[in-house]
């Protein structure tokens, strides 16, 4: 990509996908809070679901008013949030705000954006791997398998979004098998709309890893998503996946981290 098009992705990123978010399921909900609608939230569609804040428009005179009004809110619903915090928002010192507001920071990740026409090249899986769609509860299990290999810890919540994502009319979420062993497995979200596809997961089994296939599974998603008229590729990169998506042609534009209140 070029520098004026890197350049307008943050602002195209912001106005798409966060200030414009869409719910993400059946009795999902997006609201516009604060005095004059500055922070857009999203409430999952019950305490399983995703909750948080997902874009603000504030300043040093707003920002712990808004703070509290969210967390008083989530708190009366009795569930966990998540204040998705960019680099770039404003005030600059928000991070301090939400820390003392009692909300604990995770792992720094990385906004990474990709223009699908210019990936590079993919070759397909590594030989002994094929990659599996997933249709069915019984393929969600297979990728639930090849998680919680890849982490090291239960992926239940991980079950119940993939059996969600089973209503779409194209299978959103692939394992990597190797004969009858998941090794592998990620998904995407369609956001009908905008220009973008966001990509999720690609853990893999530590004896697996290096071999390529978490390029095959961002190629095979890339492929999915083009033939969709999509555009843009998202990743909240950790540092782990970072250098082999810069490899593919995924630029940074920042970096993302969850600030996260339990009530």
């Amino acid at each position: 990509m070029d520098k004026d098009t890197v350049a307008g992705l943050l602002p195209l990123y912001d106005r798409e996908m966060r200030e414009g978010v869409r719910p993400d399921g059946p009795g999902a909900r997006v609201e516009r809070a604060g005095r004059v609608g500055e922070v857009v939230r999203h409430v999952g569609a019950d305490a399983d679901g995703w909750n948080g804040v997902v874009w603000s428009d504030l300043d040093e005179d707003t920002a712990d008013a808004a703070i509290a009004e969210q967390v008083a809110y989530f708190a009366s619903l009795g569930r966990e949030f998540e204040w998705k915090l960019y680099g770039h928002d404003l005030p600059a010192d928000l991070p301090r705000r939400l820390r003392a507001a009692g909300l604990v920071a995770e792992p720094e990740e990385t906004l990474m954006v990709a223009a699908i026409a210019d990936l590079s090249a993919g070759s397909g899986p590594p030989e002994g791997i094929r990659l599996l769609p997933v249709t069915d509860a019984a393929g969600v299990d297979l990728a639930v398998a090849a998680q919680e290999r890849a982490f090291g810890e239960s992926r239940e919540q991980h079950r119940k979004l993939l059996l969600d994502q089973l209503d779409s009319d194209v299978p959103l979420a692939v394992v990597a098998m190797a004969g009858d062993v998941p090794v592998s497995a990620a998904r995407m979200e369609l956001h009908p709309g905008t220009s973008f596809v966001s990509l999720w997961g690609g853990g893999t089994a530590p004896e697996w890893r290096g071999r390529g296939i978490y390029r095959a599974l961002v190629h095979h998603r890339a492929r999915l998503a083009a033939e969709r008229g999509y555009r843009y590729l998202h990743v909240d990169a950790s540092a782990m996946s970072r250098p082999i998506l810069e490899r593919l042609g995924f630029v940074g534009l920042g970096t993302t981290t969850p600030y996260v209140f339990v009530p």
